[in-house]
């Protein structure tokens, strides 16, 4: 391991509640569901969806931060791909003691513009940059040692996931590491029902209606396509990868790390 871990005490930041709009956008009934889209809609409530959607999505951002300080090497870039509102960037600046380059990635530029705003009112003090691009098609990834994907591969064409994956692997120096964060299928259909009731179970306690919760499923069904944790981690071994672990897993969610 390259660097240093940080101090328990670079938490993930909790979101400022005067700033983030609440999740409601899937409140009122509709004859048809359109198609989940990272839009300005999505974009103004992001920090509230994924707050309330995502089960210990605070406690997997403070370990991102922490297996990113483990990796991250003076002079390299930091890559957070599907960078979004800017939430793992901005942390980045906290966890990660060596001086990188953070790079954002996103094809959404509401995104984009939304993860500007909140690097800028951070006031996060290592170099920046963010790139609007497609996951799904080619761009440059270089001198890496730690690349994240945090809830972003499952929104990637199964098509292409392979060879983005490789894109990162050719992209690390060695010893560097991908962080891969996803909601992923159970290995049986019959676990795999469990896992999802009890999710919804969880949402249902984040103040999610039923109504919310079956029209956000709709909308998600041929844009989020998840994979099971042994399909994901058979695709980091196959690329490349010589060590990979799961450091975090609760029903369908995992997060997984892999070196180079």
């Amino acid at each position: 391991m390259q660097g240093q871990s940080p101090s328990l005490e670079l938490v993930y930041p909790v979101p400022d509640r005067d700033r983030v709009l609440p999740d409601n956008i899937f409140d009122t009934p509709t004859e048809s569901v359109q198609d989940f889209a990272f839009n300005s809609k999505v974009a103004s409530v992001f920090d509230d969806m994924v707050d309330r959607s995502v089960p210990y999505y605070r406690e997997i951002q403070r370990m991102t931060g922490q297996l990113a300080a483990d990796f991250a090497v003076p002079g390299t870039m930091i890559y957070d791909l599907g960078c979004a509102t800017g939430t793992t960037m901005a942390l980045m600046d906290r966890s990660v003691s060596a001086e990188v380059t953070l790079v954002g990635v996103d094809n959404s530029a509401d995104m984009l513009q939304k993860c500007r705003e909140k690097l800028e009112v951070a006031g996060i003090e290592k170099r920046f940059k963010l790139v609007e691009a497609d996951l799904n098609q080619d761009f440059e990834i270089e001198n890496a040692s730690v690349v994240l994907l945090v809830l972003t591969l499952q929104f990637v064409r199964p098509l292409h996931r392979e060879r983005l994956i490789k894109r990162i692997y050719d992209g690390l120096i060695p010893g560097g590491c991908v962080i891969l964060v996803e909601k992923v299928l159970g290995e049986s259909s019959h676990l795999n029902r469990l896992f999802i009731e009890h999710y919804y179970e969880l949402k249902r306690a984040m103040g999610y209606s039923d109504l919310e919760i079956s029209q956000k499923r709709e909308a998600l069904e041929n844009v989020l396509v998840p994979y099971r944790l042994t399909e994901n981690l058979e695709i980091l071994a196959k690329i490349g990868f010589s060590q990979e672990d799961t450091f975090f897993k609760w029903y369908n969610f995992c997060g997984i790390v892999a070196v180079k």
